[in-house]
């Protein structure tokens, strides 16, 4: 087939190079002519394993390419898949103009009948609403379906060629055959399409990634009554994790969710309910639980080293999680913010998103200082905080790092707070640290550990 991409973010780009990557002629269309220049070079503006490689490999082979605005002969396509961004307004609502900006597109350039593939998360009603535009405007018959995006960022690539699932929302049974047919080589070991109204389908993403976010926020609840109760977070994921019904996964307390879709994703949710007469209680408690884990976080290093005024807390991870460059919405950022209100400094380290945190902080000057190397963010430090589980964090050497810290002011070794429960407390105890986890008391090994 021949396909057009709107937008060259993690859901267009992925979503444009794994179908040029099936064997379709793909183009894909971006406001920014940087970006388009720099792909068009074989340069990837974001950091996502194994998406560069594909990307330079479809466009040697002639099947994927870029530019500013629709081409023949890709104004003949046989669909236009929109993945353009809806941030949140002040409200919490999505911002949907660029998605009927996109579309508008579409009615002006299309020269025959094709699909409008509505892959962005929008809210409920918005295929409808772009429908209605295209109905008014297009010079040929062109129907919109929704195809939410259901990509992990790190695993994106991984995630479209093995998707759990694929959503189409259609009415029309032709849509319907088209979008099957588009998407069969990823169905080869087994039925993953789920057919529906594009209604349900909008509704789908929200509540996905809602849940995924309150299980997140459920956990790190948990944590903060185990801290002040004397009950291990270990123990607790480990006695409800076997309940079949509830499952192992997203059950790890942390330092809070971030990136571009849990928090955008359920605030949004909760703008949607309140706009409809149903306020959706449970999303509501787990964006207040999510926002609440920051200041845990800041009290949990008060609580080792006294007053945070005049302090130094390193950090190592910035990116929301590993395997990423992303710090939308980052754990670290929103620590960060807390801890400079609190007096202290901020030395930091980051295998990929460094750069990204640096812009982000730049307002706070010298408060906040950014290492190319992950021990040298720690000299001087009275604190270290691991906010990301990258694996060069995993099994670092305790001794050095015990090196490079500051001793506590009442003569107390210096403290690690394992703010994502990684690493094993006897060992850090042994190279003369202090270690705090969330929601864990021992030095012992967590239970189930070896």
């Amino acid at each position: 087939m021949r396909l057009v991409a709107f937008g060259v973010g993690y859901v267009g780009l992925v979503t444009g190079t794994g179908l040029a990557e099936l064997g379709h002629d793909v183009l894909c269309v971006d406001i920014d002519p940087e970006r388009v220049r720099a792909l068009r070079d074989g340069v990837i503006p974001i950091y996502e394993p194994g998406l560069g490689d594909l990307v330079r490999r479809n466009g040697r082979a002639g099947r994927l390419r870029f530019d500013t605005e629709v081409t023949p002969p890709f104004d003949e396509a046989d669909a236009y898949f929109l993945a353009v961004g809806t941030p949140p307004g002040p409200d919490g609502s999505a911002d949907v103009s660029a998605v009927h900006a996109a579309a508008g597109q579409v009615a002006k350039v299309a020269r025959r009948p094709a699909l409008v593939v509505v892959k962005s998360t929008v809210p409920v009603g918005t295929c409808d609403a772009v429908q209605a535009g295209l109905d008014g405007k297009a010079k040929v018959a062109l129907e919109v379906v929704s195809n939410p995006e259901f990509l992990k960022e790190g695993t994106a690539v991984q995630d479209f060629f093995r998707p759990d699932r694929v959503v189409l929302g259609a009415r029309g049974q032709q849509a319907r055959d088209t979008l099957r047919a588009l998407y069969a080589p990823l169905q080869l070991s087994g039925e993953r399409v789920v057919v529906t109204d594009p209604r349900s389908s909008e509704l789908t993403k929200y509540a996905a990634n809602t849940m995924l976010a309150m299980r997140v926020s459920f956990m790190n609840e948990l944590s903060r009554l185990c801290h002040v109760t004397g009950a291990d977070i270990h123990a607790v994921r480990l006695g409800i994790g076997s309940d079949t019904r509830i499952g192992k996964r997203f059950l790890y307390a942390g330092p809070g969710y971030g990136g571009s879709c849990f928090p955008k994703d359920v605030q949004a949710l909760i703008h949607l309910g309140r706009a409809n007469g149903v306020p959706m209680r449970m999303a509501e408690a787990t964006h207040q639980a999510n926002e609440e884990q920051a200041h845990f976080l800041a009290r949990l290093v008060e609580e080792s080293v006294g007053s945070l005024a005049g302090k130094t807390v390193a950090l190592w991870g910035l990116a929301f999680k590993p395997e990423t460059d992303d710090i939308r919405e980052s754990p670290a950022l929103k620590l960060t913010d807390v801890l400079l209100a609190r007096g202290a400094s901020v030395t930091a380290h980051d295998p990929e998103a460094a750069r990204n945190y640096q812009k982000a902080t730049a307002a706070a000057g010298a408060r906040v200082k950014v290492f190319d190397r992950d021990y040298d963010a720690l000299d001087g430090a009275h604190a270290l905080v691991l906010l990301t589980e990258w694996r060069s964090y995993l099994a670092p050497s305790f001794a050095e790092i015990r090196k490079r810290l500051r001793d506590a002011g009442d003569g107390k070794p210096p403290v690690v707070i394992d703010a994502r429960n990684v690493w094993k407390p006897a060992e850090v105890t042994r190279a003369g640290l202090r270690y705090q986890g969330i929601g864990v008391h021992t030095p012992a090994a967590a239970p189930g550990e070896p």
